[in-house]
């Protein structure tokens, strides 16, 4: 588990592919666990340690988790992503480029508890609601292409199923298209950048998650460092 960022209010965790954010039915330790864990150890807490999950990410996603250390800090976070003050980056990679190099993309998600997954339609349909989100392409390889992601609203499996819904599936992502899994296990999705105003302490928290190491996600950052220093 890797903390970049914590203050008396806030912890952000850098989850790794294939951890659970909170426990579910397969009784494997979530994340929240592990940190109330580490939080006790470190400061040499008696007693049982307060560790609020403000929001969630997919268990086979990567990235920037947010956590609460205290309820003050958690019930002033839950309003921030309630009224969608948090800015959520994502970075995607995709074996097929998209049909344009940015865009917007708005569809209409309905999901099904039985199999967890999520239905993309072009249109409103009973008990669908709507999901935004913004993309544009910032580097490829000959095979794949890494696409920066805004989130506009919060739905499950959002990213995942739109990117699908436009024909380009997320590499690994079995569940929505992809051709293979990756050897992790995972999806090439990775919670890249968090930004938002503290609700306690009104400071700006911008944080920007390390790059997988993997070969491929290494080679695409290189592409996005070497064009934004030209």
């Amino acid at each position: 588990m890797e903390v970049v960022y914590e203050d008396n209010h806030i912890i952000i965790v850098n989850k790794a592919a294939g951890e659970i954010v909170q426990g579910d039915r397969t009784g494997d330790e979530p994340l929240v666990e592990t940190l109330k864990k580490w939080i006790k150890e470190k400061y040499n807490k008696p007693g049982n340690v307060f560790c609020g999950v403000t929001h969630r990410i997919d268990r086979p996603t990567c990235g920037l988790v947010v956590f609460a250390r205290t309820s003050k800090g958690l019930s002033r976070m839950n309003e921030l992503f309630r009224r969608g003050d948090v800015e959520k980056t994502y970075w995607a990679i995709v074996g097929k480029r998209p049909p344009q190099d940015s865009g917007t993309l708005t569809h209409w998600l309905t999901s099904v508890e039985k199999n967890n997954k999520t239905y993309v339609s072009n249109t409103p349909r009973e008990g669908a609601v709507k999901a935004v989100l913004n993309y544009r392409v910032i580097a490829s390889t000959e095979r794949y292409h890494l696409l920066e992601v805004q989130l506009i609203t919060g739905r499950k499996h959002q990213i995942r199923c739109q990117l699908a819904a436009i024909g380009c599936p997320i590499k690994g992502d079995l569940k929505y298209g992809a051709p293979r899994s990756n050897p992790d296990g995972g999806i090439s999705l990775q919670s890249h950048r968090i930004r938002f105003t503290h609700p306690v302490s009104g400071i700006e928290v911008d944080v920007t998650a390390p790059v997988p190491e993997d070969n491929l996600w290494q080679a695409l950052a290189k592409q996005v460092d070497f064009e934004a220093n030209l």
